[in-house]
């Protein structure tokens, strides 16, 4: 990928935790309530609103709010309020424009959030958001006619009756067996990451803002489709030992939890010979020791070959034949379950001759190495694959090279809105697939992949960790077949606004894009 070695943004917004605040203490006062209304919701995240009124005898000059969010709903910006985080409960206070509510007045603040959850425990100036005094304490009904809507190999999908409450409800915890598997704000869940032919147990329990729960509702029970397991490597980072300052692997593994790492790159050593980087030994260098460290923690790897530099084994190679056998060499070194083609490059990507090369000699490898994960990965645009990547689809199709992933880099459009424009991107990518080769919504997801840049990009655009939470939890509930980005080397803090192979350019943690990556 150059891939592409940096980018220049500033961050938009400050994290949460981040943001030093004072305010005025604020004291209960009766009849002061805060009511939750989500103004948009497209699953993955939403827009919501918190509405501030006064019906109590007197006014205010402040209002705290503070409230809790379920496991996988985050706050990501907000307007009108100063907000705080610790773990995930949230303090929002008014800002000193709106902190005076007289009796019968309102106002109110928004923001946006990842996951589908709803707040929990909603308190204002410490009393019930429902009103000052001693509370709600009132559970919802329990919701009825929980039903089974659908199921694929790796997920269950539910529906049931909306609960009612004196107040309002406003979430539905969704329990698998003992545990809670998703919260949602309406009537509708769908339950991923299963394993096939499983049977599965659901009830569902309505909340308030209170934090009153109603019984469960009755039990329902789904057994998932047969089929394959879904591969390892799924979410898998790039890592590039021949370039910026290239971290130990096993300290990453343990500072974040992942797992897998696609290696970057294996190019020709001169005709149709792999090696590292097009430099380094195939084997007993130092891609060899990584390899070993994260074996040796319980990972794996999956080998990336082409990348937007260097000098590539596809226009090398002069038949389908010796590509087939070039990474076939690879394979045979590693016992590998994966491997990447990355072909961005124009000389692969936009040369007919050499794209048809690749595919074939994907579909030898596949014939010849039964149960290998073979991922392709290219660039595209806003609204999914150029005509060079919609050739590159139509064209696996056709010869019957079995790709398992289709991969594309939604970056460098020199976009403001990098989370909505990879999910329309990633959303044209599956309609061509699905179109293509005739298969589900489910299907073709999981045949798709995304493979982002961390931070600043090489069109000045930028990727926060909130936006990368927002696009991985979309992935997630989607089913996409892998999440990546480039790369782990530049996923540090330390050079805010530069162009660096060594840090991301914008305020962030070490290794935070990785732990997010490892949640997929």
């Amino acid at each position: 990928m150059s891939r592409r070695l940096g980018a220049l943004l500033t961050a938009g917004a400050l994290a949460l935790g981040s943001l030093a605040l004072s305010a005025a203490t604020a004291t209960a006062a009766p009849g002061l309530t805060a009511t939750f209304t989500k103004t948009q919701d497209w699953g993955s995240g939403f827009e919501a609103k918190f509405t501030v009124a006064n019906g109590g005898p007197q006014a205010v000059t402040s209002w705290r709010i503070e409230f809790d969010l379920p496991a996988g709903t985050a706050v990501g910006a907000y307007w009108d309020v100063l907000i705080t985080r610790t773990g995930d409960h949230y303090v929002a206070t008014n800002r000193n424009y709106n902190g005076n509510v007289g009796v019968g007045a309102s106002v109110a603040f928004g923001f946006t959030g990842t996951g589908s959850g709803a707040p929990l425990n909603c308190t204002i100036n410490g009393a019930s958001c429902t009103g000052g005094g001693s509370g709600d304490t009132v559970a919802p009904s329990t919701p009825a006619n929980l039903r089974v809507t659908g199921t694929t190999a790796n997920s269950v999908s539910l529906a049931w009756n909306a609960s009612t409450d004196n107040v309002g409800v406003t979430a539905y915890d969704v329990h698998q067996g003992t545990g809670v598997a998703t919260t949602v704000s309406g009537t509708t869940a769908t339950v991923t990451g299963l394993a096939p032919s499983t049977a599965y147990t659901f009830t569902v329990r309505a909340k308030d803002a209170a934090g009153n729960a109603s019984g469960p509702s009755n039990q329902v029970s789904a057994t998932t489709q047969p089929g394959q397991q879904q591969p390892g490597g799924r979410g898998a980072p790039y890592l590039f030992l021949g370039w910026g300052n290239p971290p130990a692997p096993q300290t990453v593994m343990a500072a974040t939890g992942v797992k897998w790492f696609t290696m970057a790159f294996v190019l020709s050593s001169g005709g149709c010979n792999p090696a590292w980087d097009g430099t380094r030994p195939l084997t007993g260098g130092i891609d060899q020791q990584a390899i070993n460290q994260i074996r040796a923690a319980g990972g794996d790897v999956v080998p990336s070959f082409g990348g937007w530099s260097g000098n590539k084994l596809g226009p090398n190679c002069s038949t389908p034949q010796a590509l087939a056998g070039a990474y076939q060499q690879v394979i045979n070194a590693y016992g590998l379950k994966a491997i990447d083609i990355d072909i961005e490059n124009t000389d692969e990507f936009e040369n007919a001759t050499v794209q048809d090369r690749i595919l074939e000699a994907l579909k030898i490898v596949k014939q010849n190495n039964p149960g290998l994960q073979t991922i392709v990965t290219f660039g595209t645009t806003t609204s999914g694959p150029n005509s060079y990547g919609n050739r590159l689809i139509e064209r696996a199709a056709a010869i019957g090279a079995n790709i398992d992933v289709f991969t594309i880099m939604p970056f460098d459009f020199g976009s403001s809105t990098i989370a909505t424009d990879t999910i329309n991107a990633t959303t044209g990518l599956k309609n061509k697939l699905k179109a293509t080769f005739g298969w589900t919504d489910a299907q073709a997801f999981a045949h798709t992949g995304i493979s982002g840049m961390n931070g600043l990009s090489d069109q000045r655009e930028v990727t926060t960790t909130q936006a990368w939470t927002q696009i991985r939890d979309w992935a997630r509930t989607s089913g996409l077949g892998r999440f990546s980005f480039w790369a782990v080397n530049r996923d540090r803090g330390g050079c805010d606004g530069q162009v660096s192979s060594t840090c991301s350019g914008i305020a962030q943690p070490d290794w935070e894009f990785t732990r997010i990556t490892a949640g997929f």
